[in-house]
């Protein structure tokens, strides 16, 4: 299969191409340049972990499958299709899912809703197709109030390039059932993928979204910049489930926001693996009284990674409550480290906020840091935080190898113990694949 292939690097020229190729409405072109202008007189950020090896000039910053978009997998070419295959897509939309997206590099490769849930009003779309089918609802929420282009660097870089990715909205009272999925997918070496995923529940609204990402291991580093915002209507329920599990060579760059309003509720699942140096804080701004924020994440730090991730939840309104569950596992020298903030306003009256902590080390070369943060400007106010880091006990292991069990035998059951809140939080077919994922690494990757 050919693909059209843009230079490396990341000019004005690169910016305004893809806005051409995408026909987009002037406002998104504007967009877009305003926010690589933003761009030139910002710096990389210095307070994480080290992106000295990450090479933006010799990045591909926009590949194009030439694949027109499609509503079956059948008239795909067979590389496509096989890489999907591969990953369980199609036969998970078959089985259980309500509908289905596939990113291939740079663009949206298939798309499809159940006819039932288009017939409610339920609109979800390839981005790129949203911005030109319903550009008056897109431009109302895109990159302004949740994440605007200012953000940070990578967020500026992310508004000058996106392609592709998922746009939801949910109808007024609407409740979808059946799980929706996209799968992004990073094929070419060297490349930036840079997805763009918005979506809307309105009021009373319900729905779940699953997000699987990967990429092939190659010698040279990639950068994934992706976005996500997620509005939560008032007293409306969204679920975001996310397993990324891109290649060793990868910088996982992400940034994902939610804003709930009053008596929303926002659940987040996070599985983090694969990459080599990860920096993602998934942030829920609690803007609307009695909303509710519940935030679950696991991360596996192998030999060469460093795995920095957490949580933020900000209380802007009276009886908020949030919730962060975070748990890592650091094996052969991983460095996992926690970054979290828990930030309540004056006007956040009766607010709660709770912070659990757990780190597992598997030997003595791996690292388990916490970086925990809280601002508090309200006195009515209940606040815990709780991080605990420990080894897997030698007495453990020794009663499970005297019930018949080997050494690496006896370390996958309590490691799988540990990161069982995870698993249960999943949909049963992905809790079984997110355990193959950790044995996977537990083996020493692939």
């Amino acid at each position: 299969m050919t693909t059209l292939t843009i230079p490396t690097g990341l000019d004005r020229e690169l910016v305004e191409r893809i806005a051409s190729v995408k026909g987009e409405p002037s406002w998104m072109r504007e967009k877009r340049l305003g926010a690589y202008d933003l761009l030139q007189s910002a710096r990389i950020p210095q307070w994480g972990p080290a992106l000295d090896g990450l090479d933006l000039e010799r990045l591909v910053y926009y590949i194009d499958p030439e694949v027109a978009e499609s509503t079956t997998w059948d008239e795909l070419p067979d590389e496509i299709v096989s890489t999907f295959d591969k990953l369980g897509i199609p036969k998970a939309e078959q089985e259980y899912l309500g509908g289905v997206g596939a990113q291939y590099d740079s663009g949206m490769v298939y798309h499809k809703l159940k006819e039932d849930l288009s017939k409610q009003g339920v609109i979800f779309e390839n981005m790129d197709t949203a911005v030109a089918k319903y550009p008056e609802l897109v431009r109302k929420y895109f990159m302004d109030r949740c994440v605007p282009v200012d953000d940070h660097y990578f967020v500026m870089m992310h508004a000058a390039v996106w392609s592709g990715g998922t746009f939801i909205y949910v109808p007024k009272g609407v409740k979808v059932e059946q799980p929706l999925q996209a799968y992004f997918r990073m094929n070419r070496m060297a490349s930036g993928q840079f997805e763009h995923t918005l979506i809307i529940a309105d009021e009373g609204a319900e729905v779940t979204y699953i997000e699987g990402c990967s990429a092939p291991r190659y010698n040279a580093s990639s950068l994934h910049a992706g976005c996500v915002e997620l509005f939560v209507g008032k007293g409306a329920k969204m679920k975001y489930i996310s397993v990324e599990n891109w290649s060793h060579n990868t910088y996982n760059l992400n940034t994902k926001r939610a804003i709930v309003e009053e008596h929303g509720e926002i659940q987040w699942v996070g599985g983090n693996m694969g990459s080599g140096v990860t920096m993602l804080y998934p942030s829920s701004v609690l803007v609307g009284e009695g909303a509710k924020s519940d935030n679950l994440g696991v991360v596996f730090a192998g030999k060469g990674q460093v795995q920095d991730t957490g949580a933020k939840a900000i209380h802007l309104a009276p009886n908020t409550t949030s919730t962060i569950r975070s748990k890592s596992v650091s094996k052969d020298g991983g460095v996992a480290n926690y970054r979290g903030l828990i930030k309540v306003s004056q006007k956040a009256k009766g607010a709660s906020a709770s912070l659990v902590c757990d780190s597992l080390l598997l030997d003595d070369a791996s690292e388990a840091n916490t970086f925990p943060a809280v601002m508090n400007k309200q006195d009515d106010v209940t606040i815990s935080h709780e991080a605990t880091i420990g080894k897997i006990g030698e007495e453990e292991l020794f009663y499970l190898q005297s019930r018949g069990l080997s050494r690496d035998e006896a370390v996958r059951m309590v490691v799988n113990g540990f990161v069982e809140p995870i698993t249960k939080a999943l949909p049963l077919e992905y809790a079984v694949e997110f355990n193959k994922l950790i044995e996977l690494e537990m083996e020493g990757g692939y």
